[in-house]
């Protein structure tokens, strides 16, 4: 009996292997907050674990810069969570492939790529806000911020963080949303002028908001979730909505052209499109593509569509370098080390 029991476990485990060497491995790149990954990960196995989902994850502007230097040997599969401003940019040059998934029709009009089939789908939209440490501010006698214009006076020398455009999604739709409300000149002057204030440009768009949580510098500009999670854990975080409106991007998934998984990754963009899937998004955005899901993150508005700047996210890809170079050729003398 013990034999029969012994060979009985060999020929399971036999047959655990030959699943698992079955398994199609999926490369994704992504500019999704690390944190939320466990959970995408976890879903979309328990949808299918047939694919294995190997992900490659760093900030917007790595990871979009990595997509094109690669673009004569692509190593993705799939581009997920990443800005669409940067997956139209990979649009122009050649490297998404036109993929409609199932029931994208039933999501909001601003998430699809107007196209037919689109080249990009959206799942979910975040904003750049001020957190400011409210005891930070006390002790420093700074004034709570409600418009971007007052963030360069003169009392908030030194006691702001904002994330760097040329790595942080954030940090770009930050810079576009000050050029496309402001205009050209009067952006780059109003940036000219916050740069006097900045303690150091970050690497990471959440960072800033993370310090400012911990107290180590009182103002930050930051990504909405971030602010609004520091809050409900009852750190002392206000989350500012300046007046003029806040920039925007949305997470957006393509299929990368060219790809020789393209079951496998049309299956994944699918999955990131489900119900399933926004449920998870609606955990972190206020935002999320699916209008039939009302839940939202504590402490994020329920109207934070109207406070949405009038961005033309076509106008930020077209100028993402021009603008990304005069920007550091201005400011990066502030940018925080890579890490």
């Amino acid at each position: 009996m013990r034999r029969i029991k012994t060979a009985l476990s060999a020929m399971l485990m036999l047959c655990a292997l030959a699943a698992c060497s079955r398994s199609e491995k999926l490369v994704v790149y992504t500019a999704s907050e690390a944190d939320q990954l466990p959970g995408y990960t976890a879903s979309f196995k328990a949808a299918h674990p047939e694919i294995e989902l190997l992900w490659v994850r760093d900030s917007t502007g790595v990871i979009t810069a990595k997509l094109l230097a690669e673009r004569k040997a692509e190593r993705a599969d799939v581009v997920f969570a990443l800005s669409a401003a940067s997956m139209m940019q990979l649009d122009d040059k050649g490297l998404l492939a036109p993929y409609a998934p199932k029931d994208a029709e039933r999501l909001k009009p601003r998430f699809r790529d107007p196209r037919n089939p689109p080249h990009w789908t959206g799942e979910a939209l975040w904003s750049a806000v001020v957190c400011v440490n409210t005891d930070e501010a006390r002790k420093h006698n700074l004034p709570i911020p409600a418009r971007w214009e007052d963030l360069t006076a003169p009392v908030y020398r030194g006691m702001i963080e904002m994330p760097n455009p040329a790595s942080s999604g954030t940090g770009l739709l930050a810079v576009n949303a000050w050029l496309q409300i402001f205009g050209e000149a009067k952006g780059w002057a109003y940036m000219d002028g916050l740069h006097q204030n900045i303690a150091s440009y970050t690497h990471s768009g959440s960072k800033p908001c993370k310090d400012v949580a911990r107290g180590e510098i009182p103002i930050g500009v930051s990504i909405d979730f971030r602010a609004a999670e520091a809050k409900t854990q009852g750190l002392p975080v206000e989350v500012v909505f300046p007046a003029e409106g806040v920039g925007w991007d949305m997470e957006t998934t393509a299929l990368v052209a060219g790809t020789p998984h393209e079951r496998a990754a049309k299956t994944f963009i699918d999955w990131a499109v489900s119900r399933e899937a926004q449920r998870l998004f609606a955990k972190n955005f206020a935002v999320v593509a699916d209008p039939a899901l009302s839940e939202r993150p504590a402490n994020l508005p329920s109207d934070l569509e109207a406070r949405l700047a009038k961005i033309d996210l076509t106008e930020s890809s077209r100028n993402r370098d021009r603008i990304i170079d005069e920007w550091s050729r201005r400011y990066s003398a502030k940018a925080e080390a890579k890490p």
